[in-house]
């Protein structure tokens, strides 16, 4: 049992770990922050304020979820560093350091949109969402990682967790979001080359794939997003964050994994598997390769449907 503001309640799963919720200030970020405090953890709510195309600055929402958790006797606070910024994505682990003393576990959630078919898009369109995406999930997972590295290798045990988000966008793809979905994908990539690179220090690295209400997909997906008159509302970003707690605590086992969920559906991608090999044991000819493409693909599984193809 622990204390909180006088009362006794169940351990959780979390309790005393330090948290970095990155984009925590709604949708699935804020669900995440509320949930990982709620099980224990201390959070740090980490949140600029911008606009769903990632422009202004505005700490009100962060400043909500802080005031959320502590009115229910939690503990947080709020960071409003860019996560897409080097010293910025730094401050914040140090702010971990600095406040509790530890980290435990970074979830990166932040994100924004620019949606274009490609033939519209600009390159700053492009960029926009790569930077936060991609950038701004490497920067504060570096920072944090040559934490713990430093820990490992000085002999003090580590258990540390990273969740990282990507969409069933980046896995399959998405019509007009091709650097959206670009940017997911090689969420997914990283997140299964990092378990592979960082185990050797006691850091889990997971990621997820979620489908659930946000700015992100009020409007893209607005029939399926749209909540029930009455009924479970399959879309609450509340349903995802059981996921992420899990992944993010010491209860999480697994590393390198891919998790899809929805509602109350739990699924692991499989990703890219090597398909069925043909080896014709020399050089082949150009008008030798339709033949041997079309037995391949009759031999391989039907890839999933590209959403909104």
């Amino acid at each position: 049992m622990r204390a909180t503001k006088g009362k006794l309640i169940p351990m959780g799963i979390c309790d005393d770990r330090v948290v970095i919720v990155t984009g925590a200030g709604r949708g699935l970020g804020r669900a995440h922050a509320i949930a990982f405090a709620a099980e224990g953890a201390k959070v740090i709510v980490n949140d600029i304020g911008a606009t769903l195309a990632g422009d202004g600055l505005d700490t009100a929402p962060a400043d909500e979820v802080v005031e959320t958790i502590t009115a229910a006797g939690g503990q947080a606070i709020v960071n409003s560093n860019d996560v897409a910024d080097w010293d910025g994505a730094g401050a914040m682990i140090e702010q971990a350091l600095a406040t509790w003393g530890r980290l435990d576990t970074l979830v990166c959630n932040a994100g924004i949109v620019r949606d274009r078919m490609i033939v519209n898009m600009s390159v700053d369109e492009w960029d926009a969402v790569i930077n936060v995406h991609l950038r701004g999930m490497f920067c504060p997972v570096r920072h944090a990682v040559g934490h713990w590295r430093e820990l490992s290798k000085a002999g003090t045990p580590v258990k540390a967790r990273i969740v990282t988000t990507a969409s069933g966008a980046g896995l399959f793809g998405s019509v007009s979001q091709a650097n959206y979905c670009a940017a997911k994908a090689g969420i997914a990539s990283f997140t299964i080359t990092a378990a592979a690179e960082l185990g050797r220090y006691g850091i889990q690295i997971n990621g997820i794939a979620p489908a659930a209400r946000s700015r992100m997909t009020e409007e893209a997906f607005a029939d399926m997003m749209r909540k029930p008159d009455q009924g479970f509302d399959a879309m609450d970003p509340a349903n995802v964050s059981p996921v992420v707690v899990w992944l993010g605590s010491d209860s999480c086992d697994v590393s390198g994994r891919m998790f899809e969920t929805q509602g109350g559906e739990l699924s692991i991608a499989d990703g890219w598997q090597h398909g069925t090999v043909f080896d014709k044991r020399d050089r082949y000819s150009p008008d030798e390769i339709g033949p041997v493409v079309a037995d391949l693909i009759s031999a391989a599984p039907q890839p999933a449907a590209v959403y909104g193809a």
